[in-house]
């Protein structure tokens, strides 16, 4: 190698270092990354390392895992040392399995895990060559594979183009830039390889090529044909062109001078993705078309022989796009037609290449890109699945067939945020006067609904392609029409319009055994707990049982429910798993979903700081990816955040935007958020007669407005407002109504609340213990610190009235330490008040407890109980050692250095041995 100094210590310092990593080098075509690649993998080789390599190829860049069967085939022999669940990935992606497709993080932790034990034995190299042409599915889990390689003995190494883009432009892996070479190492190489090259032409040769390395190597013999009368008129065309453009001119010269019969051959191995550069060796990628009888473009420089297979290879990828390029449109579909045959066996690449050589209309052809596309989407390859529909849209020989294809590419591409994408899929479905399909309503209704938030004539819209299809008769599970359902309850549950959700359980209804048992859950749901909450935390539960395989839709379906029935915190920790990989790479918009539920989950647990960091990445993703309703839906949670920690102006900023968009559109799902941040912002101020105003706009005292999902949720805030305003009897009307309509039954926070406003509008003291007691017995189970914080706060203000100063303290002295650990201000300014009333000032252990998180307190608390790390790891969803770090981070905020000392520095505060 000549030159390249400075790379080549690089990559022997990437080489030699511990650990592993990865690197990307990037540079012009032609520009000499291959080499670098070649020199890596020697120095692995002399280093002891096993180097495996692969490399992008154009024509299977629509193929998923098309590039990650190079890395892993050679790696099969050590899949059967890893447990059933890895292996079975690998079955799905190798094809050898018909499972619902792992997910992208699920794949690339399993090839992790893989890479891991292969490189227990020996350290592993992989090289990628050309990564810009490395399919999505495969980028991707390289991408977030080569993030986490710390730690272990692998490293990664990958050539890209810098004039194509690629998936990995936003990998975040370390660079290194290949820049031309200098002047004085051009002319070496040029020297080197054309010895003897006269002045002028030598001169002329160093300026074209720019320090370009394939340039210096290729354009000697072109420019020097020019000179001699031959290709006269192709070297006047040359100059003036980029660099790239005028070496595909010089390829192109030498492939014109072939026969028809090579040309072919040649078109062959190029559409089927046959390799370029020797030693690149397609290890387990597949039968491959094998160029015969083309030993003239060996002689003109267009193709080597690769030494491990002793078959035709292209000399450079540019060699193999140029003969791509130089086909007509005939000739193309010929070959094409040629290597269907050849993959008969192949269901992607014989429906791939019989698509490129169909013009005309053809049902045949149509079936089996669908079926690609299925095979690909089982797999997890959506974005080809898009591809292949789309294409067999096109073919389709009817129009019902084109609708049906396009309507499936549709709704991939709407869970995938690609709003644009499927509203073009939409519109390409239109025929004017004629009414649209039920598959296109589909997605134009998701359109209406999430880009817009149309919940009006999106509704009429779904429920009309519905009535049709029960009209003209489905004889079975459709899921077309399950998808429609689907859509319409979440229209309903947007609108939380009571007229809306009447129609649609008639609808239903109507629909019988058509409407699946998990679209039933939703109904329930999302409708109104209050009147339908009987048995559904139990039939929510059992839905999720078989929560890993789940379609990420049906998980965040399923999850709304589990919030509206308060036992989200069972399933946050799988969502918390799961939503990196649908942001990134799968069904974003359920990923965005899936923000929501976690942060949900963290303000209801009070994990705020947390909660804040969820909802800003969730308003920061619906805004990029035009999703305005989830925009809107992100700002009213922070929104109502806000309003818990007191931060008045910003929660009041919050709740005007939403309110401003969500009202006229008739959003209710929203404008009840709005109304319940307005009430918990005036609780927290203290201005009780604004707060009762805005709670009873959500639902009239005394009664829950049917489907109303905030009207349960703010109970608490109701009669606490009701009580503070002097309204006693409409507070305990409220109370009341929730006992009797069995709230308590429904979910545990309902219960928490109902009892807590029971015992806030008691007049008899008596029931008033009771219900406290119960308040106290679930607090126990039930992780609600924020309600519960409440309630001990208006129990001792009680117990000051009526037992007197002392006796309150301690329950005064457990308010104002959540309050703190919270980070509720205004309300903890409120407890303190009362503390002070009571004769004593905040303990001193608060400002200890205060430093402390909530799941920290929690920890402790269990701890301090005397449950072992595994028993607290169980009951917070926590591994045993997650749970220590968190206990070695307890004990010196509190001042104490053991177990032991917990109990004392939680719970024997000064208020309890002086009460």
């Amino acid at each position: 190698m000549i030159g390249r100094e400075s790379e080549r210590e690089t990559l022997s310092a990437f080489v030699s270092n511990s650990g592993g990593q990865a690197l990307t080098l990037r540079g012009e075509t032609g520009v000499g990354k291959t080499a670098l690649l070649d020199h890596v993998a020697q120095l692995a080789a002399r280093e002891d390392h096993r180097v495996i390599r692969a490399a992008g190829v154009e024509a299977e860049s629509d193929l998923p895992f098309a590039g990650l069967h190079q890395f892993l085939y050679p790696l099969l022999s050590h899949i059967d040392r890893l447990d059933d669940a890895t292996r079975t990935t690998f079955d799905v992606v190798f094809r050898r399995s018909e499972d619902r497709p792992p997910s992208v993080m699920t794949l690339a932790i399993a090839v992790l895990d893989l890479l891991s034990l292969a490189a227990s034995q020996k350290p592993l190299l992989l090289v990628v060559d050309d990564g810009q042409w490395l399919d999505t599915s495969s980028a991707e889990v390289c991408g977030f594979a080569g993030r986490r390689l710390a730690g272990s003995s692998v490293k990664l190494v990958i050539g890209l183009r810098s004039d194509i883009p690629s998936r990995f432009d936003t990998a975040a892996l370390p660079e290194l830039h290949v820049p031309p070479l200098s002047e004085p190492d051009a002319e070496k190489l040029l020297d080197t390889h054309h010895p003897g090259l006269e002045p002028q032409l030598r001169r002329v040769v160093l300026d074209e090529a720019q320090g370009n390395p394939l340039a210096l190597l290729e354009l000697p013999p072109f420019l020097s044909a020019g000179r001699t009368g031959r290709g006269t008129e192709e070297s006047s065309e040359y100059r003036g062109v980029p660099l790239p453009r005028r070496l595909q001119h010089v390829f192109g010269t030498r492939i014109k001078d072939l026969s028809a019969t090579v040309r072919a051959e040649l078109l062959r191995g190029a559409l089927d993705g046959v390799e370029a550069g020797k030693g690149t060796g397609r290890i387990g990628g597949g039968t491959r078309y094998r160029m015969m009888d083309a030993d003239e473009a060996a002689f003109r420089g267009l193709l080597d022989i690769d030494p491990l297979s002793g078959d035709f290879v292209f000399r450079h990828p540019l060699v193999r796009s140029t003969v791509v390029q130089l086909a007509t449109p005939n000739e193309r579909r010929a070959a094409h037609a040629a290597l269907a045959r050849v993959h008969q066996d192949d269901i992607e690449r014989h429906a791939t290449h019989l698509a490129a050589s169909t013009v005309d209309p053809d049902e045949r052809v149509a079936a089996k890109l669908e079926a690609a596309a299925g095979s690909a989407t089982r797999r997890g390859g959506a974005l080809a699945a898009m591809a292949w529909l789309t294409r067999a849209a096109e073919l389709s020989e009817n129009r019902e067939d084109r609708s049906r294809r396009l309507g499936d590419a549709a709704f991939i591409a709407g869970h995938a945020a690609l709003l644009e994408q499927a509203q073009r899929l939409v519109h390409s479905d239109v025929v004017p006067g004629r009414n649209e399909s039920p598959s296109s309503t589909v997605t134009a209704s998701y359109l209406a609904l999430y880009q817009d938030g149309d919940v009006r004539s999106s509704r009429r819209q779904v429920v009309a392609a519905i009535e049709t299809m029960r009209e003209n008769g489905v004889d079975g599970p459709d899921e077309v029409l399950t998808r429609l359902v689907n859509l319409l309850l979440a229209i309903c549950q947007y609108a939380s319009d009571p007229a809306s959700w009447q129609e649609t359980r008639e609808l239903l209804g109507s629909l019988g055994e058509l409407v699946p048992p998990r679209s039933l859950v939703y109904r329930d749901a999302w409708s109104d707990v209050v009147r339908h909450g009987a048995g559904l935390r139990e039939r929510v539960e059992r839905a999720l049982a078989g929560l890993p395989n789940l379609e990420p839709w049906e998980v965040t379906r399923l999850g709304v429910a589990a919030y509206h029935v308060d036992v989200l915190n069972l399933y946050r920790p799988y969502l918390q798993r799961t939503v990196d990989r649908e942001v990134e790479t799968g069904a974003t918009s359920s990923g965005m979903t899936m923000l929501h539920l976690i942060m949900l989950d963290q303000m209801t647990v009070g994990e705020w700081d947390e909660a804040e960091r969820t909802g800003r990445r969730g308003l920061e993703l619906a805004t990029t990816r035009q999703h305005a309703l989830f925009a809107h839906h992100s700002r009213a949670y922070l929104a109502l955040l806000a309003a818990m920690r007191g931060e008045i102006d910003r929660a009041r900023e919050l709740q005007a935007v939403v309110d401003a968009w969500a009202r006229p559109r008739g959003v209710g799902f929203l404008t009840q958020i709005a109304d319940a941040v307005g009430t918990i912002a005036a609780l927290s101020e203290g201005d009780y007669e604004t707060a009762y105003l805005y709670a009873i706009g959500i639902t009239p005292p005394g009664s829950f407005e049917p489907c109303a999902h905030q009207a349960p949720r703010t109970l608490l805030d109701l009669v606490e407002a009701a009580v503070h305003t002097g309204r006693a009897e409409q507070a305990r009307r409220h109370a009341v109504a929730a006992r009797e309509a069995g709230l308590p039954d429904i979910s545990p926070r309902l219960a928490l609340i109902t009892y807590g406003a029971l015992a806030m509008t008691a007049e008899e003291e008596k029931e008033a213990a009771e219900m406290y007691e119960r308040v106290e017995a679930l607090s126990a189970e039930a992780e609600f610190p924020f309600e519960l914080a409440r309630i001990r706060l208006a129990h001792g203000i009680r117990i000051r009235h009526s037992q007197g100063p002392k006796a309150a303290r301690p329950m005064l002295t457990r308010a104002a330490e959540s309050f703190e650990r919270l980070g509720a201000a205004a309300w903890g300014r409120r407890a303190r008040a009362e503390l002070r009333a009571s004769g004593m000032s905040a303990p001193a252990s608060s400002a200890h407890l205060a430093s402390l998180t909530w799941q920290e307190h929690r920890i402790a608390d269990l701890a301090a109980g005397g449950l072992t790390n595994k028993e607290i790891g169980e009951r917070m969803h926590l591994s045993p050692r997650t749970v220590s770090s968190h206990l070695y981070r307890v004990f010196p905020k509190l001042g104490i250095t053991s177990r032991a000392a917990l109990r004392d520095a939680l719970g024997k505060t000064p208020v309890d041995r002086e009460a």
